[in-house]
């Protein structure tokens, strides 16, 4: 899944010779996205289902790449269901995510939805009430917020601890009892989604062995028959390391022959991954626009900033990047320059955290250079304060391969 940015390079300076102004773009590599979510879903085990987490990023030219590919998108809240389902009618789709309204869940019904995520008896409750008065059965999953002593450590824990997400499982019983008392609500399994940004494959397996072994206690226990367990997603990108990225065909082996040992009958196995399926065919491009040495460090100042991408922040990493050098200069002064130094990458926000890379050592860099964000397709756009301070939106550039094997921007 190692992005390969040589095309990406190519459309960067095929913008920078269409523009006057100084670039700030994000470019997507299409075709880079379809080939990875192809060798993700064809290494799974049999049994084993990949839908796409909408949330990572939910731009239709993504979701149209990826909609042959995974069986499924996942979404989290109406706006998502209404965008997936009028870019991508066909394509199976899963609700999940907390404080669901009345009017969500009623266009789920009506959408068909293949699963609601259920993260509450009091969510059951409506949702039973609603598929009533519409008529209907709803399938469902109950996600469970499972009390685990020895849960893996990542930089963000969704559960095994008090959090607002799922069903505290000691309320498991009374939960049951109460879907046994209402049919128009049919149990198809469980979800869980206890941790993400998960960047070793051993640890994920374990995890995933504990839910395994847990759902085939629950089915003996109270004699359940349910075909389905949703692992959530989870996989991370090691933004500091690069080159060190989650071992996913260790993993996929290690899946197999852990569905062999401990996988209950007759269940599939469902992830949703986003970040992992989308984050490497993104790059986020700066440029330039001043370099500058105060009290000590060297700043260098780029069009666009967190407003636009907010992954470092949010991650609290220098975020990568490669430098594509521009020749141009047209003022009648020396061009600023640094050489052989560490240089902090911010933005244009009047705050001191609009920060995308700290101390980064640079061989050469200077104004009027372009800066490419490599891993910035996932969590990044769509999570940022993109109208603070009023500064333009970056283009958004979507690059395919035409019929002759050359990259091309599309829409």
């Amino acid at each position: 899944m190692k992005p390969d940015p040589t095309a990406v390079s190519a459309a960067a300076y095929r913008l920078r010779a269409q523009s006057d102004e100084p670039l700030c773009a994000y470019l997507y590599d299409l075709a880079h996205l379809r080939d990875h979510a192809r060798r993700l879903v064809s290494s799974l085990p049999d049994g084993c289902e990949l839908f796409y987490a909408v949330k990572a990023n939910s731009d239709a030219p993504v979701l149209r790449a990826l909609a042959d590919t995974v069986h499924g998108f996942e979404v989290a809240s109406g706006g998502e269901l209404a965008w997936v389902r009028s870019h991508c009618p066909g394509t199976p789709v899963v609700f999940g995510g907390p404080g669901k309204t009345d009017a969500e869940l009623e266009a789920a019904i009506a959408a068909g939805v293949e699963c609601l995520h259920v993260e509450s008896l009091g969510e059951l409750r409506r949702l039973a009430w609603l598929a009533g008065g519409a008529g209907k059965k709803v399938a469902v999953l109950l996600r469970i917020n499972l009390a685990l002593a020895d849960l893996p450590q990542t930089s963000l824990t969704m559960g095994g601890r008090p959090t607002p997400f799922g069903v505290d499982a000691q309320q498991l019983p009374q939960v049951l009892a109460w879907l046994n008392r209402h049919p128009q609500v049919v149990l198809r399994g469980f979800h869980f989604h206890l941790l993400s940004h998960q960047l070793d494959a051993d640890a994920h397996l374990r995890l995933l062995q504990v839910y395994l072994q847990q759902v085939a206690i629950w089915q003996r226990q109270y004699r359940l028959e349910i075909d389905q367990i949703n692992v959530g997603g989870g996989i991370g990108i090691n933004y500091r390391e690069p080159d060190r990225q989650f071992a996913w065909e260790r993993f996929s082996r290690g899946l197999a022959t852990l569905m062999a040992d401990a996988a209950p009958g007759r269940c599939r196995i469902r992830f949703e991954l986003g970040r992992y399926v989308s984050a490497s065919c993104g790059y986020y491009l700066m440029q330039v626009l001043d370099i500058k040495r105060n009290l000590g460090r060297r700043f260098v100042i780029a069009r666009g900033g967190t407003h636009h991408f907010r992954t470092p922040y949010a991650q609290g990493h220098s975020h990568p990047f490669r430098i594509l050098p521009v020749e141009s200069w047209h003022y009648p002064f020396a061009r600023p320059e640094v050489e052989r130094s560490r240089v902090d990458v911010v933005g244009q926000l009047c705050t001191p955290k609009d920060v995308l890379a700290s101390a980064v050592y640079v061989e050469r860099l200077r104004v009027g250079d372009l800066l490419l964000f490599t891993y910035a397709g996932a969590y990044a756009w769509h999570i940022s304060h993109h109208d603070f301070l009023r500064h333009p939106h970056p283009r958004q550039i979507y690059l395919s391969l035409s019929q002759e094997g050359r990259h091309v921007a599309v829409q």
